[in-house]
């Protein structure tokens, strides 16, 4: 399966994310709810940067999945581990800039 390189915006940051092209728009998808979600959390004052307001957000999801209804299926365990991974390496990455 080929990987095409995927820009997305987050939080007013660009990240680049290896992504099949039949997932393209998925991820911005995901990019854009992920975008408003970290958004939300900031506006709310109570959470002070980018990687906690990350966090935040994660156990958020991760609590509708487990809590959102029954058992996820194999694909949305998937799913959310993709996202998880790609969010993972994003992270990395602004913190490395950070760093820089």
């Amino acid at each position: 399966m080929s990987q095409n390189t995927v820009i997305v915006r987050i939080m007013d940051k660009e990240f680049q994310v290896a992504c099949p092209p039949d997932q393209e728009a998925g991820l911005h998808q995901a990019a854009a709810r992920l975008d408003k979600q970290m958004r939300e959390i900031r506006s709310s004052g109570k959470v002070i940067g980018l990687e906690r307001i990350a966090i935040m957000v994660a156990l958020n999801n991760t609590y509708e999945l487990i809590n959102g209804g029954g058992e996820a299926s194999k694909a949305d365990r998937d799913s959310v581990k993709r996202v998880n991974d790609k969010l993972e390496e994003a992270l990395h990455k602004l913190r490395q800039l950070e760093i820089n």
